[in-house]
């Protein structure tokens, strides 16, 4: 069994595909895919999804590319619909959340204080629903970490990682496990990789990202969720075992950052 724990499989890159990609992706032993709102103009597309194909699940949130969009009564709908979420065994988290410190446009003082606002807000809704997050990190590290010490929300993923030691290192502390995806195949994505093969085992996810992030093989055509296995064969010959090893692991660590999906499983 593999776990995909970030793939945007609404996203208009998939058309009217999503049901046969998800096909696929079970056919290739992908038995469950996450999928992340960015916004609440896309959280009833991400619940349809789920609740109409057999390996999906969804999260609901805010993504730090859509907060110049959004206002308060976003951050009100998203606190609204999670009750009802709850009732849901498909619904497993809140994301994607985060910041973002890369793109120009969101890099002003004034964008950077909106979304530190919005991302310090879903973290205070994931703690008081006792829900774990699916962070977006990009150039952002110090800063995301600084809310998880304060806000301490009840762990998650921390999603496409590529800090330094020291940041991986308080991610673990905090209790997150750290998402690795098409990136690590490139052989030139020397920490990444370096990552890969040197941290706790129980700290890694793995996850597509798709459509975007795809893998070496494909660059730069639409990445999918059946790419995962032959993401996670690369994670297996960094680390010197065997792909069935780190499907196992990779599995169990995901099940463990996101507890309804572990529900899940047992259940279906």
């Amino acid at each position: 069994m593999w776990i995909d724990t970030h793939c945007h499989l609404d996203a208009a890159e998939f058309g009217t595909e999503s049901a046969d990609v998800a096909r696929r992706a079970l056919e290739a032993q992908v038995s469950w895919i996450v999928v992340p709102a960015i916004d609440t103009g896309n959280f009833d597309a991400v619940r349809m999804l789920a609740t109409s194909l057999p390996n999906c699940t969804y999260a609901l949130g805010i993504h730090p590319v859509c907060v110049p969009q959004a206002g308060p009564t976003d951050l009100a709908r998203l606190r609204a619909a999670i009750p009802a979420a709850l009732e849901d065994p498909r619904f497993v988290a809140i994301g994607e959340i985060g910041l973002d410190f890369f793109l120009p446009q969101l890099c002003t003082a004034a964008m950077r204080e909106k979304q530190a606002h919005f991302y310090a807000e879903q973290l205070k809704i994931a703690r008081d629903f006792d829900l774990p997050v699916l962070l977006h990190v990009r150039r952002s590290q110090d800063t995301i970490l600084k809310y998880l010490r304060r806000m301490r929300p009840p762990g998650g993923i921390a999603h496409a990682f590529n800090g330094s030691d020291q940041q991986a290192q308080t991610f673990i502390d905090l209790g997150f496990r750290l998402g690795l995806g098409g990136a690590m195949t490139f052989t030139r994505a020397l920490q990444i990789r370096r990552h890969a093969a040197m941290l706790p085992l129980s700290s890694l996810v793995l996850e597509t990202d798709a459509p975007d992030l795809s893998p070496e093989w494909i660059h730069p055509a639409r990445n999918s969720p059946e790419n995962l296995p032959g993401i996670g064969a690369v994670l297996a010959e960094l680390r010197g075992v065997t792909a069935e090893e780190i499907a196992a692991a990779t599995s169990d660590n995901a099940c463990d950052a996101l507890p309804r999906l572990a529900f899940l499983s047992k259940t279906a």
